[in-house]
C-alpha cells in the first residue's frame, strides 16, 4: 500500500496517524516463500518535522512460517517490527548513496508500506529456527524425523579422513 507524503508535507508540524494493512501474501526469499501466519496492520504516525522533512513512525507484529532447521517442520515465528525513519527530501539521490541510505520503500513521494515491512522482516530473518532445544532432527540416511520416533539405521559416521585405512582392513578381511 502506498502512503502520498506530499500532503503531509505541506504543512510545518502536521501529525497524521494512519493504519495500514498489510498486502503481501507471503515474504519471499532466495526463491522460498514463507506464508504468514498473522498480519496485524501497520500503525503508522506521520511528522512533518520541517522544510521537506517527515519523521515515519510506526510498529507491527506479523508471523512467519519457517522450517526448522533440524527436522524441517514448519514453526511459528513472530516478528515485532518497530521503525522510525526521518526522510529529507531535500536530498539528492547521489547524496543518499555517499551516506549508504537506500530508501528503496520510496517512490518518489510515496511511502510503500509493504516493502518498508519486507525490509524490516529482512534485517530480523533468524539465521537458525529450532522448533526446540532438543529437537533430535532428521536421520540422514532415511529422513525419518527423530523427535516423532526413531529409525534402524546404521547412523555411525566414519571420519573420511580413516578411509584409506578402512580400505586397507576390508582388503584382509578377504584373506
Amino acid at each position: 500500500m502506498l502512503i502520498h507524503l506530499s500532503e503531509i508535507m505541506s504543512v510545518k508540524d502536521k501529525v497524521q496517524h494512519v493504519v495500514v494493512p498489510i498486502d503481501m501474501e507471503c515474504f519471499k526469499l532466495d526463491g522460498t516463500e514463507y506464508g504468514f501466519v498473522k498480519k496485524n496492520p501497520m500503525d503508522l504516525t506521520i511528522t512533518c518535522t520541517g522544510e521537506r522533512k517527515v519523521l515515519v513512525e510506526g510498529s507491527t507484529i506479523v508471523s512467519l512460517m519457517l522450517p526448522c532447521s533440524r527436522c524441517l517442520e514448519d514453526v511459528e515465528t513472530a516478528f515485532e517490527i518497530a521503525v522510525s525513519k526521518e526522510l529529507d527530501f531535500r536530498e539528492t539521490s547521489q547524496d543518499r548513496i555517499d551516506d549508504l541510505d537506500e530508501l528503496n520503500y520510496m517512490e518518489e513521494y510515496d511511502l510503500n508500506v509493504d516493502r518498508l515491512v519486507y525490509n524490516e522482516i529482512l534485517l530480523d530473518f533468524p539465521m537458525k529456527v529450532l522448533c526446540s532445544e532438543e529437537c533430535k532432527g532428521i536421520c540422514n540416511v532415511c529422513g525419518t524425523n527423530l523427535n516423532k520416533g526413531t529409525c534402524q539405521c546404521d547412523r555411525t559416521v566414519m571420519d573420511p579422513r580413516m578411509s584409506v585405512f578402512r580400505d586397507v582392513f576390508e582388503k584382509f578381511k578377504e584373506v
